[in-house]
C-alpha cells in the first residue's frame, strides 16, 4: 500500500464499444432516441427519495440484475467489464492463432492467453512450476537462509515480511526512495486475527482449515499439514499484532520514518540489512523510509527467534498462495473456496477465460490499453472530458474563494495548489515499454512469475532517477480514477466516463455532471484537500501550508463527517469506520457540491426543463447515484467494513446527499424522512 494512490472505485475494465457512447458534456438536455430514459427506468418509486435515495435511484435496476452466482457483487462497473471481456477475448484468441514474431505484442498476448486457457496442461503440471522454489524453501536451515529466501521471493510477487518498493519521498516529491510497509498476512488485515465477533471467528476457523488443505495439496500427510497450518497462523498472528489498524495507516506523518540503512540494523538487532538489500537487487540504497517501524521490529524478532520450521511453512504457504489461481484445479478450487466463497460470498468460480483476462491485465495491462485507445478514445472524445474537468476546476476555485471559515492567506495557498493540479484524462502520453518482458507457452504460472519479476525490476529501476511524472498507475480501460498527492495530479482513465446503455447523443449534461463531474472529477480534485491530501503542498510535498486556526477549523469539520459516518449501521452490528473512511467521505461530499455549481452554469440547468419527468437538479443527483449502482453479498460487505477506506455504496450516496441543501429542495425531503438532518447537523467543508 502507498499513500500516493487515493482510489475511487474497484477497478473494472471498460468495454471499448462503450467508449463510443461516452457522454458529451455539451449535449444539454436533448434526446435523439425513443428508448426509455435510463435514469427514469432505474427508479424504485415505492421508496421515498428522502428515506433511501440510493434504493430510490437504483432499486428497479437491482431487481432486474441480481448478483450472479460467480460474483460477490454486481453493478455498473461489472456491466461495463462484461462487454470488454468479450472484445478482449477475441483479441487474445486472434493473437494466439497468429504466427506472431517473437517478442512482439501479438506474441506476448497470444502466448499468455494460450497458457492460461490450457487447463489440461495446467492440471498435468500440478505443482511442478513451483517445485524448484518449494525445494529451496524446504532446505532452509538458518536465519540467513530465511532472509535469502525472502529476498528471492520478493521479485516473484510473493508477500512475506518485507514490503519493499520504490516510491516518491513524501517530503521530497522529486526523489524516488526505497520504502518499507507492513505486509505478510494471509487474511485481509490485522483485525481478522483478533476480532471476537462470530463472523470473524468463523473466518479464522475456516482459514486454519484452508491452510491445512493447501499443505495437504502440497503432498503433506494430515498430521504435517495440520502442524504447518498452526505454525503459519501463529506466525501471522504475531505479525498482525505489530500491524497498524486501517485508520492508522492514513496518517502520512505517522507513517513516515526516514533513516539510513544502518538505522534498519538498529531497528532489528542481529539482522544485517545491507547484504539483505543487495540480495533484493537494492545494493545501492543508502536511505529508506519505514512506514511502521514496530512491524519491522517484530518481524526482526521473529526472524531471530521463531523456529526455522515455522519459516519454512510460512514461506511455502505464501508462495503457493500467490500462485494458487495459476495452478492445477485442486489448488485453484480451494483458493476460490476460501477467498471467493468464505470471505466474499461468491457461489461458483467465474469462467476461466475471464480470470485469465484479469491476470493479463495485471501482467501487461498497458499493452491492451494501447490497442483500445487508438480505436475507441479519439482526441475529440478526450477533449470533451478535459473540458468537463476544467469546468469542475473552475467551480472548485470559486468554492475556495467563498469559504467563510478559511483565512485569505490560506485560501491563496489552497488556490495555488488547485491551480497546479495536473489533469491526466483518458490515456497516457507515454506508454510503458514491455520489450524486456518474456512470455512463453511453457507454463501459466511461470508467465505470471516472469511478469511479476518484470514489474519488480521496473519499479526498482526508478531508484535514483528523476520522477517520471508521465507514468500512470492505472490502465485506460480501468473503471477507476485516483489522486496522487506526491504528483499533485488527478488521473482519469477513459473507462471511468462510460455509462452502459447510454449513447453519447442521448446523455444530458445533468446526468454527466452527476456521474462524471461529481463522483469522479470533483471527487478526485477534493482528495487533494481531504484530511490526508490537504497535508501535501502544491509541489506534492508533505508540508504544512495551513495557519493553525484554519487547520483547527478544517479538523472540526472533518470530525463532524467522521461522527456522521460512525453512526451508520451497515450489517448486523457492523458500523462504518468514520475515521478510516473520512478521506473518501470528504471527497464524495466535495465532488457533489462542486460539480453541482459547475452544472448550474450549463444551458440545461438555466432552462430548467424537465426530461423524463425529472428536473435538471433531480437528474444531477440521480446521475451521481448511478455511479454507485452496485449491490453486494453480506460476506463481501463485512470484509469491506474491515478493510476498505471507502464507505459501502449505499452510504456514499445517502451519506453526503443528506448534507446538501439542494438535495432537500429537489426531492421534498422533510424532517419526517430518514435522511433528514437539521441545518446545524449538516456537514459543510469545501
Amino acid at each position: 500500500m502507498t499513500l500516493s494512490l487515493i482510489l475511487r472505485r474497484p477497478s473494472w475494465l471498460l468495454a471499448p464499444a462503450l467508449l463510443l457512447t461516452l457522454a458529451a458534456c455539451n449535449s444539454g438536455g436533448k434526446s435523439t432516441s425513443a428508448r426509455p430514459d435510463l435514469l427514469r427506468a432505474n427508479l424504485d418509486t415505492t421508496v421515498h427519495p428522502g428515506n433511501d435515495f440510493y434504493t430510490y435511484a437504483n432499486g428497479a435496476w437491482f431487481k432486474k440484475h441480481p448478483i450472479p452466482a460467480s460474483e460477490s457483487n454486481w453493478g455498473i462497473g461489472k456491466e461495463v467489464q462484461n462487454e470488454v471481456y468479450a472484445r478482449l477475448r477475441k483479441l487474445n484468441e486472434d493473437a494466439a492463432r497468429s504466427q506472431a514474431a517473437p517478442g512482439s505484442v501479438q506474441q506476448k498476448i497470444g502466448d499468455f492467453w494460450a497458457t492460461g486457457m490450457d487447463s489440461a496442461a495446467i492440471n498435468r503440471q500440478g505443482l511442478a512450476p513451483l517445485q524448484a522454489e518449494l525445494n529451496r524453501l524446504q532446505a532452509l536451515q538458518t536465519t540467513a537462509d530465511v532472509q535469502a529466501a525472502i529476498a528471492r521471493l520478493r521479485p516473484l510477487g510473493v508477500s512475506t515480511v518485507v514490503g519493499a518498493y520504490v516510491g516518491q519521498d513524501a517530503k521530497n516529491s522529486d526523489k524516488m526512495t526505497l520504502q518499507l510497509w507492513q505486509t505478510g498476512l494471509g487474511l485481509p488485515n490485522r483485525d481478522y486475527y483478533f476480532n471476537k465477533d462470530t463472523r470473524t471467528t468463523n473466518i479464522r476457523k475456516e482459514y486454519g482449515r484452508h491452510l491445512a488443505t493447501m499443505f495437504g495439496l502440497m503432498g503433506q500427510d494430515a498430521a504435517a499439514a495440520q502442524a504447518n497450518a498452526r505454525r503459519v497462523l501463529q506466525l501471522e498472528t504475531q505479525l498482525a499484532g505489530a500491524s497498524r489498524k486501517l485508520e492508522a495507516l492514513r496518517d502520512p506523518y505517522a507513517n513516515y520514518h526516514k533513516m539510513a540503512v544502518a538505522g534498519l540494523d538498529q531497528l532489528t538487532p542481529g539482522l544485517s540489512w545491507k547484504p539483505w538489500l543487495t540480495q533484493m537487487e537494492l545494493a545501492k540504497v543508502d536511505t529508506v523510509i519505514v512506514g511502521q517501524p514496530e512491524f519491522y521490529r517484530e518481524a526482526g524478532r521473529l526472524l531471530r527467534s521463531a523456529p526455522i520450521e515455522d519459516w519454512r511453512a510460512y514461506l511455502q504457504w505464501q508462495l503457493v498462495h500467490a500462485y494458487a489461481s495459476t495452478l492445477s484445479k485442486p489448488f485453484d478450487d480451494e483458493n476460490f473456496r476460501f477467498y471467493g466463497t468464505v470471505l466474499q460470498g461468491a457461489k461458483e468460480q467465474r469462467p476461466r477465460w475471464k480470470r485469465v483476462l484479469d491476470a493479463e491485465e495485471e501482467a501487461m495491462g498497458e499493452v491492451l490499453g494501447q490497442q483500445f485507445v487508438k480505436e475507441y478514445f479519439p482526441p475529440a472524445t478526450k477533449k470533451r472530458y478535459e473540458d468537463l474537468t476544467e469546468n469542475v476546476v473552475v467551480a472548485f476555485r470559486e468554492h475556495i474563494q467563498r469559504l467563510d471559515w478559511m483565512s485569505d492567506s490560506t485560501k491563496q495557498k489552497a488556490l495555488a495548489k488547485l491551480n497546479k493540479i495536473r489533469r491526466k484524462v483518458g490515456y497516457p502520453d507515454k506508454w510503458k515499454d514491455y520489450s524486456t518482458l518474456e512470455i512463453k507457452r511453457d507454463s501459466y504460472a511461470q508467465n505470471m512469475m516472469r511478469a511479476n519479476q518484470w514489474a519488480y525490476r521496473h519499479n526498482l529501476s526508478k531508484l535514483g532517477k528523476p520522477v517520471d511524472r508521465e507514468e500512470w498507475e492505472m490502465t485506460p480501460q480501468t473503471y477507476n480514477a485516483y489522486y496522487n498527492p506526491s504528483n499533485n495530479e488527478i488521473v482519469l482513465p477513459a473507462a471511468i466516463f462510460a455509462i452502459p446503455g447510454l449513447p453519447d447523443a442521448e446523455a444530458d449534461d445533468a446526468t454527466i455532471y452527476g456521474y462524471a463531474g461529481a463522483s469522479t472529477i470533483g471527487h478526485e480534485l477534493t482528495h487533494g484537500f481531504d484530511d490526508e491530501g490537504s497535508q501535501f503542498d502544491e509541489r506534492g510535498n508533505l508540508r504544512n501550508w495551513w495557519s493553525k486556526q484554519d487547520r483547527r477549523q478544517f479538523q472540526q469539520r472533518v470530525n463532524r463527517i467522521v461522527r456522521q459516518f460512525n453512526g451508520y449501521t451497515v450489517l448486523d452490528s457492523l458500523h462504518i469506520n468514520g475515521k478510516a473512511t473520512a478521506g473518501e467521505n470528504i471527497a464524495d461530499l466535495g465532488g457533489i457540491v462542486i460539480a453541482l455549481d459547475a452544472f448550474k452554469k450549463t444551458e440545461q440547468y438555466k432552462k430548467g426543463e424537465k426530461l423524463g419527468g425529472l428536473t435538471p437538479v433531480q437528474r444531477y443527483f440521480l446521475g451521481y447515484a448511478l455511479g454507485w449502482q452496485t449491490h453486494q453479498r453480506d460476506e463481501r460487505l463485512a470484509q469491506a467494513i474491515l478493510t476498505d477506506v471507502h464507505s459501502p455504496a449505499q452510504f456514499r450516496v445517502n451519506g453526503p446527499l443528506a448534507d446538501v441543501p439542494e438535495f432537500y429542495e429537489a426531492f421534498g425531503v422533510k424532517p419526517t424522512h430518514k435522511l433528514y438532518l437539521s441545518d446545524s447537523a449538516r456537514v459543510k467543508i469545501w
